[in-house]
Parts: C-alpha cells; structure tokens; sequence
C-alpha cells in the first residue's frame, strides 16, 4: 500500500473463498450521502462482487448505511454503483470473467487521495482441500515464526 492511501474496508472472506489470480483498480461512482458514509466508515464489502454488463463494470452488493445527518437525499443502502475504469480495462476484465470459474470480487476499498478505491480481485474459487491446505500452511507459518521470536530472545 503506497504512503497515499488509507484503507476503509477489507474483504477478508473473498481472500479465504477465492484464489486470486490478479487485481486491478477502479474508482466508484458515489452519491453525497455515499461519500459522507463512507468516511465515517459505514462500508460493509462482504459480499461485494462486479460484473461486465453493456461496456460498463458495475459494483454489486457492496452494503453503505446511510448517513445520519442527511436532510432529504438519502441513498439505498445496497444500490447497484458503475465503476470506472478505461474501456481497454473492461474489455480485459469482461474477457477474463469468461472463463469458467472465474469471478470478480471486492478485496479492499481504500482512499488515494480525496478519491475511493475498490480493489477488484480475479478469483477462482476454492474447493475445501484447498482451504484445508491454506489453513495448514497458515499454521506452519505461525509455528515457525514463534520459534524464531523464542530462540531470538535468548
């Protein structure tokens, strides 16, 4: 992460159900009240997915609660919001989703500068041996790096 931007939300589920194969950036187009909300972070990226429909990335299920203090112009919480990205970027994207198995989902929203992120991941998802697997090498991982912090306070 680059010294200009501050991470809003993360998606740590997609990461556990999903092997990532690349990632790419694109701005969200947000209302007023969207904007106010999500920097008092109410931005919930769970279930958060995007699809290629008519030449344009659009962001699903991607959950901002509405802003308190809003007077009249509120926001549906779980609206549909268009993505921007280039066309070349699209038409990758679209391409890629073709595949079998392949999806797209939210890894991470994150401010650079005055704008928000998403991070979109291409996933394939993970059959339970894998998970398993990940699970295994998580542990491992950990094991080894007690035994260095113990043998390094000797």
């Amino acid at each position: 992460m680059k010294a200009n931007t501050t991470e809003i939300a993360n998606n740590k589920r997609a990461l556990h159900e999903y092997t990532i194969l690349e990632t790419i950036e694109a701005g969200v187009e947000l209302k007023g009240t969207e904007v106010k909300s999500v920097r008092n972070g109410k931005i919930n990226l769970r279930d958060a997915f995007a699809r290629v429909e008519n030449g344009q990335c659009l962001l699903y299920n991607c959950d901002i609660q509405p802003y308190d203090k809003a007077s009249w112009g509120q926001h549906e919480p779980r609206r549909i919001r268009r993505l921007l990205m280039h066309k070349k970027e699209i038409q990758h994207l679209f391409g890629v989703c073709q595949v079998k198995g392949n999806s797209l989902v939210a890894l991470r929203a994150y401010w650079k500068g005055s704008r928000m992120k998403i991070e979109l991941g291409v996933g394939k998802g993970k059959v339970a041996s894998d998970k398993r697997e990940d699970l295994k090498k998580k542990e491992a991982d950990r094991e080894i790096s007690r035994e260095i912090s113990r043998f390094n306070r000797r």
